[in-house]
């Protein structure tokens, strides 16, 4: 089977399925293999411009969606720029943080006046 990459993901060639009794069809083994595909794996399967998309999907336990939810995502994406850009800072002890949290404190009252 031919394959491409496509933005770090394994694009292959379309393969033509049978579909069958009681709507059951058969996911070909290339795509099963690239995609690490185990029995009783759950799949999302919906109807999109006349065309069926399955998509793999991973449970997630109750007390850990909120990490998942669109805005959490969205603020771990602006913390992880603020780090590669340098916009951290760190410290040696708690004495310093406390320090540096009291002086930020005081710029932003300053500010706000």
């Amino acid at each position: 089977m031919a394959q491409t990459k496509e933005r770090g993901a394994v694009t292959m060639k379309p393969e033509n399925v049978r579909f069958k009794r009681k709507s059951q069809v058969t996911i070909p083994k290339d795509f099963v293999e690239a995609l690490n595909l185990k029995e009783g794996d759950n799949l999302q399967c919906r109807l999109e411009d006349g065309k069926i998309i399955i998509v793999p999907m991973i449970s997630v336990p109750k007390d850990q969606a909120w990490f998942w939810s669109e805005e959490w995502q969205k603020e771990e994406m602006e913390a992880e720029e603020d780090i590669k850009a340098g916009r951290v800072k760190s410290f040696d002890n708690i004495e310093d943080l406390l320090k540096s949290l009291h002086e930020d404190s005081d710029e932003f009252n300053r500010d706000e006046k």
